[in-house]
């Protein structure tokens, strides 16, 4: 018996082969999609490993300015020449397909091009080593921000493989096999059905013949039952 429930009928034998055929051809769609999404991952993964190295190397030198920095100058006035930021920044978000999966594009734009603009306090009272932690975090914004898009990027395509390795291994390892099997077994109830509809009009036949037989044997003892009353009777001669 297959693993599923089936009728052993022509209508369902060709139900079920259309479904494989189906089948089969959305299993090879799903295997290149798959394929085809680990190759995007990787791209992500390498292009996430190097510039994740690049921003914690940028973000070291700019932990090590500020450092200088706070030991050079006092921590209030530290704090109060970044208190109040002259720069703002938007942050627009839109979506790019990559193999039907909807994955973040981050963008930004200051308020002001002026680069001068990074700087909230003078520089009569402040340090050199603040002046470059904040040039180094300016510079280092775009590569995390990207570096953020790259990270979702490759969690949202990590999942969409798994999903599509399930699928795939779905249809591969239960539903196909599954099918294949029921087809095969409404097919050799067919043939059985078939060999049995034979044999019975085989022997519908054999027994009309027989009785065909019997009936003209029947026909004959008649026939030479009444010719041989005509024999005795002079009559009838």
């Amino acid at each position: 018996m297959p693993a599923i429930n089936v009728n052993p009928t022509r209508q369902e034998l060709t139900r079920l082969k259309g479904r494989l055929k189906t089948s089969i051809r959305g299993h090879k769609l799903l295997k290149d999609k798959r394929d085809e999404l680990m190759k995007q991952f990787m791209d992500v993964v390498r292009e996430n490993r190097a510039l994740r190295a690049k921003v914690e190397a940028a973000l070291i030198r700019a932990h090590g300015s500020f450092t200088v920095a706070s030991a050079v100058m006092s921590s209030e006035m530290l704090e109060q020449s970044l208190l109040y930021p002259k720069q703002s920044v938007e942050l627009d978000m839109t979506f790019q397909n990559v193999m039907s999966v909807n994955v973040p594009v981050y963008q930004f734009k200051t308020k002001s091009d002026d680069a001068g603009e990074i700087y909230p306090y003078g520089f009569a009272t402040t340090s050199g080593e603040l002046d470059d932690a904040v040039d180094a975090l300016s510079g280092i914004f775009q590569d995390m921000l990207r570096l953020a898009q790259i990270e979702k990027t490759s969690q949202l395509l990590a999942e969409e493989i798994e999903k599509t390795r399930r699928r795939v291994n779905a249809l591969e390892y239960v539903k196909i096999p599954q099918m294949q099997e029921a087809i095969k077994y409404i097919s050799m109830k067919l043939d059985e059905n078939e060999r049995s509809s034979t044999i019975r009009l085989m022997k519908v036949k054999d027994m009309l013949l027989k009785e065909a037989i019997e009936e003209k044997r029947e026909e004959d003892a008649r026939a030479v039952e009444a010719f041989g009353g005509r024999l005795d009777d002079p009559e009838s001669i």
